[in-house]
């Protein structure tokens, strides 16, 4: 079975309670400490990656973000998928070359770009062009943006799945859904669903998000967050 057939598998009959919960690693160090952890893939997060790099989300040039992917997968054996934000203006079949190259399972794309959401029916084209380049070597996660830069609409999101879905998404991603809306998020959408978890206390956690209807669960840059303020810590108490 190869990695990519591996990361889909990992998708399929989750009960309830149960997600997939994908840690995002930032660099290769961070990617083997999740790895020896146990869990069976890993999700890079964009945010975090332009963090270690020096960049403000979304400004990481796309020849820096995939050299960054490609570190993490060569220092782990489990699959990996690759948060590449909008594709970067790639065109389908560059942008599945460039993923695989970077020895990436998977990928999330976002259907927004500089804080607008994208026409619906043309990001589904791109969408279906991604799945057709890839065929069944990328699982596909849609990220649905309607919570974030949208007026946060349930049914726009649905909306919006549906035609991703329909396009060849394996996934979709409704990022930064209020936990109470996933239920009907849940009985909306086809396929699997992927939720964001909150590292601060106030959320969720990912076995409450997976009863809720999340079949996986990510962090975005939470826990480069979370590791780059215990650093903090750490170098304010080595000063005299």
């Amino acid at each position: 079975m190869s990695r990519a057939e591996a990361f889909r598998a990992l998708h399929l009959h989750r009960v309830a309670g149960d997600p997939l919960v994908l840690p995002g690693p930032w660099d290769a160090a961070s990617a083997r400490a999740f790895a020896a952890a146990g869990f069976p893939a890993l999700a890079t997060p964009s945010a975090g990656i332009a963090a270690s790099l020096g960049y403000a989300d979304g400004q990481t040039p796309a020849d820096e973000m995939f050299a960054a992917v490609t570190r993490i997968t060569r220092a782990v054996n489990v699959p990996v998928s690759a948060d590449v934000e909008d594709g970067y203006g790639l065109a389908p079949a560059e942008l599945v070359e460039r993923l695989l190259a970077a020895g990436a399972v998977g990928c999330n794309l976002e259907d927004s770009a500089g804080g607008v959401l994208k026409d619906p029916h043309a990001h589904a084209e791109f969408l279906a062009g991604v799945r057709a380049a890839a065929g069944d070597r990328l699982f596909l996660n849609a990220r649905v943006d309607v919570f974030v830069h949208g007026d946060g609409d349930p049914e726009r999101a649905i909306e919006r799945a549906a035609l991703y879905h329909a396009a060849g998404a394996d996934c979709v991603y409704p990022i930064l859904a209020p936990a109470a809306v996933l239920p009907l998020l849940r009985s909306g959408m086809e396929g699997p669903l992927n939720a964001l978890a909150r590292l601060d206390g106030d959320g969720p956690s990912p076995a409450a998000l997976g009863g809720l209807g999340a079949t996986r669960v990510t962090f975005g840059p939470g826990l480069q967050l979370r590791a780059t303020a215990a650093l903090r810590e750490i170098a304010d108490g080595l000063r005299p």
